[in-house]
Parts: C-alpha cells; sequence; structure tokens
C-alpha cells in the first residue's frame, strides 16, 4: 500500500519511513504542512501519517482540506498532545486515528493494518433504525423531519449502535469498532460522544433513543 507520513521531526520521519517499508508498503513523506497536503491530495495514496504540529500548515488545517477532497482516505494522527480533549479535536476534526507521542512502531503498524484493511468501496450507504435515518456518506441523520449533520466520529458512533439495534454495545466494543483501539479504559471519549449524540438527536419531548445500560454499554431502542 502506498502511505504519505507528514512529519517534521527528521529522527521520527526516518524511523517510520524506515519501519513502513519493511512492512512492505511504498511510502513517501514530507516535512511541512503545505507539501505534505499537496501530496496527499494527489489521489496516489492510501493512508495518511500526519503529525498535529507541522511548520508552513498545521495539521489540523491539513487534514481539514484531506477530508473535504478525500473524505475516505484513512489519516492517522501523531501528536505530543495526550489530553482528552485534544483526542476528541482530533477525531471530531475527522482524523481516522489518534496516536500520541511516544509510540512503539508496532502499535502503528498494526492500526495502520487494520485501517488498510477497511473495505472503502460497496459499502452500504444508508441505515435506517430506532426512527433514525443515516446518511452515511454525507453524515446526515434524520430524525421525525429533523436532519442534522454528524462529523465523522459521530456519523461512526451512530452507524454502529444502528447496525445493533436493541442490542448492548459495551464500551470496549465500541472503542475498537469506533476508534480503532483496544487499551486506555479509562477513557470517557464514548461518554462525550454519546452525549453528543443525544443532544443532536434529541426533539422536543422526545429524548434521543440511545439507552444507557449501567455498567455495560449503550443501546439504541425503539421509541413507543
Amino acid at each position: 500500500m502506498r502511505i504519505l507520513v507528514v512529519e517534521d521531526e527528521t529522527a521520527i520521519a526516518d524511523f517510520l519511513v524506515r519501519g513502513l517499508k519493511a512492512e512492505g508498503h511504498e511510502v513517501r513523506s514530507a516535512a511541512d504542512g503545505i507539501e505534505g497536503e499537496r501530496l496527499a491530495l494527489t489521489g496516489a495514496v492510501d493512508l495518511v501519517v500526519l503529525d498535529r504540529m507541522l511548520p508552513g500548515r498545521d495539521g489540523m488545517e491539513v487534514l481539514a482540506t484531506i477530508r473535504r477532497v478525500e473524505p475516505t482516505l484513512p489519516v492517522i494522527m501523531l501528536t505530543a498532545r495526550d489530553a482528552v480533549e485534544d483526542r476528541i479535536a482530533g477525531l471530531d476534526s475527522g482524523a481516522t486515528d489518534y496516536v500520541t507521542k511516544p509510540f512503539s512502531f508496532e502499535e502503528l503498524a498494526a492500526r495502520v493494518r487494520a485501517h488498510l484493511r477497511r473495505p472503502t468501496t460497496g459499502a452500504q450507504t444508508e441505515l435506517e433504525a430506532a426512527g433514525i435515518r443515516l446518511d452515511l456518506l454525507g453524515r446526515v441523520a434524520e430524525r421525525d423531519g429533523h436532519r442534522v449533520r454528524l462529523s465523522e466520529r459521530e456519523a461512526a458512533l451512530l452507524a454502529h449502535l444502528m447496525r445493533h439495534a436493541g442490542h448492548v454495545c459495551s464500551q470496549a466494543e465500541i472503542l475498537s469498532k469506533v476508534w480503532g483501539y483496544e487499551h486506555d479504559p479509562g477513557t470517557n471519549v464514548v461518554q462525550v460522544y454519546v452525549g453528543y449524540l443525544r443532544r443532536r438527536l434529541a426533539l422536543p419531548g422526545s429524548p434521543a433513543p440511545i439507552e444507557t445500560v449501567r455498567s455495560v454499554g449503550y443501546r439504541l431502542v425503539e421509541r413507543p
């Protein structure tokens, strides 16, 4: 697969390029946001590893441009910021995954493999459950005529709950399927995003049909 590494720290960039090439990938690199954005938009890239803090153009700006032009291109964001709020900001802006420095190459390589395995064609584009219709491509949810645009991560979370409507989805399952990782059990990112969805999907006199199952997880339910 063709991977682009956008990282201004030479030692980290070389480390990533050598490791990913050893995994059998074709790897290109850029040391600033302007060149990284240009290469990412050529259409000849299967996945981008993108540093958040870059000269020329900030990683978040590059990510926003990629999402407008290549909405399905996997982007793994690297950052030295490990606060939950920073990770939420990165994921909510469209990052496919989020890795904090320092990190092990084995973990990053595993995430790369996981995201490259995900199918990008022939996928279902619309879901309907619990009185909600979700356009996966446009990331638009509709409930009783009320339409709302969702962030990429909100849409992915709602899609997972809709595909398992009526069943309890544990936090560990959601972290694995929606965020793509199975560690950091203390994170409250799932709770935060469920809260986002509840607010967006609530109607006057009719709360969002997302039920909390204490100490277990969350379930999308049909309202009477």
